[in-house]
């Protein structure tokens, strides 16, 4: 996912951070999204599942070093989630390390679900999410010094112009605190 010479150039910056809040806005979910229900895992490999190497290599520097509120912003993958972000995702005592919201588009695709067909395995085969949602929307982000708010605005439909917003679910990161709570 990254070069050893982005990889460098990214941990040099955090180790030289003096922000509050520390945010890597990119393209592709870093947690892992096991898609199978039972004992084997199927995730994709287009996201950071697909380069584990590169993505334990951050989790730990994030574990060992402790930036500032260490937040990830992702898109590009035409879903909500809200993660928690752990060196070992699938162990319920692998401490946070940062929070991930990951946004969707509010045109693509049709009108979207609010819990798309593979929600429940979602929800059950990945302890670390703490929103799956596959409405169109966005997230408005409000930051102050004492906390970072993620507000998922869907609307129900695209396919016909008038669709309402609303707030589907709002979610906070407290300063200090790994890991997101709802707001």
């Amino acid at each position: 996912m990254l070069g050893d010479e982005q990889e460098r150039w990214l941990f040099d910056g955090f180790n030289g951070s003096k922000a509050r809040w520390n945010v890597i806005p990119q393209q592709v979910m870093v947690a892992p999204a096991d898609h199978a229900a039972g004992p084997d895992r199927t995730f994709s490999m287009d996201q950071w599942s697909g380069c584990d190497a590169a993505r334990t290599r951050l989790m730990k520097f994030l574990a060992t070093r402790r930036p500032s509120n260490p937040i990830v912003l992702t898109g590009d993958i035409h879903s909500n989630w809200v993660n928690d972000l752990k060196v070992d995702f699938f162990d319920p005592k692998s401490p946070v390390v940062a929070t991930e919201f990951v946004g969707r588009s509010i045109t693509s695709g049709g009108d979207g679900a609010d819990r798309p067909d593979n929600y429940s395995t979602i929800l059950a085969e990945n302890p670390f999410v703490k929103f799956y949602n596959g409405q169109r929307g966005y997230v408005s982000r409000e930051v102050t010094a004492k906390q970072m708010r993620a507000d998922y605005r869907i609307v129900e439909y695209v396919t016909r112009p008038g669709a309402p917003r609303q707030t589907r679910a709002s979610f906070v990161v407290e300063d200090g605190r790994p890991g997101a709570q709802e707001a």
